[in-house]
């Protein structure tokens, strides 16, 4: 009997069964609640309405699912695809979201791009001694520099002003190009490396610039080889000459009757 009578004794509520006791009526004033601000003029939303809410929130969970559900390189489905990625416009191409109307706008006035040197000198013969009378090379002119400077001249220079920059590159042996003159010449020889930076720069009659092609620091290179090899040629043969003939002269004693430009040979006998 008291097995039957424990039996039939309702069983203690749990923790969770205690809960469920609790929270369940919770849920049933809210619900209530929700319907009524839900109707319309004091009305509480119909079955149908509700029906209608829940189909709409499971479109939009399918609309995700769809959405996250691509994989790989494959694109998923979007909503407003321009938000993401906008319209490409060509660079010539009219834009009417500018308002120039253009896609390539010009940069803003007095933009100086990063790492470009201003030249603050223009074309023409003033502006060249101008160049001539305030630039200087700013690279130390070492065997390296101008060793630099040589490779740059083959590539860029040679081709018209020949290798001795004598003015007889072979585009002026083929005739495509007049003579420039030479760097030993009487008009080029006294030009100081600012002018030839110059010249190099911003280019003189025949010549084009070559800023496009040689930064700041390679033009300053080949106006160290020019100015210190090139310009000074025939004063160092005439130097290395000078020299040698001296050296020459000096074992030679009067009346041996010496040739000129061999004073170690006499007529009739051979040098020893």
């Amino acid at each position: 009997m008291s097995f039957l009578a424990a039996s039939c004794r309702p069983p203690l509520p749990t923790r969770h069964s205690w809960r469920a006791t609790r929270v369940r009526p919770l849920f049933s004033v809210a619900g209530a609640r929700a319907m009524a601000l839900r109707g319309r003029a004091g009305k509480p939303a119909t079955p149908r309405r509700s029906t209608l809410t829940a189909l709409i929130l499971a479109a939009l969970a399918g609309a995700v699912i769809a959405g996250c559900g691509a994989s790989g390189n494959d694109r998923a489905r979007e909503y407003f695809p321009d938000m993401a990625r906008g319209p490409a416009y060509k660079a010539f191409a009219p834009n009417a979201a500018t308002r120039s109307g253009l896609t390539l706008q010009a940069p803003v006035a007095g933009t100086i791009a990063r790492g470009h040197q201003v030249f603050h000198f223009g074309p023409g013969e003033e502006e060249a001694a101008r160049a001539g009378r305030e630039l200087t090379n700013p690279l130390p002119v070492s065997a390296g520099t101008i060793e630099d400077g040589r490779g740059l001249y083959q590539t860029y220079c040679l081709i018209c002003h020949g290798a001795n920059g004598k003015g007889d590159g072979p585009l002026v042996v083929a005739g495509k190009i007049p003579t420039p003159p030479a760097y030993t010449s009487v008009r080029v020889a006294p030009f100081p490396p600012g002018r030839i930076f110059h010249v190099v720069t911003m280019g003189t009659q025949k010549m084009p610039s070559y800023a496009a092609l040689l930064t700041p620091g390679e033009r300053w290179k080949v106006v160290a080889y020019v100015s210190r090899t090139l310009q000074t040629q025939d004063e160092t043969r005439e130097t290395r000459g000078e020299s040698a003939s001296s050296a020459r002269r000096a074992p030679s004693r009067e009346g041996s009757g010496t040739l000129p430009g061999f004073p170690n040979e006499t007529k009739g006998r051979a040098a020893p």
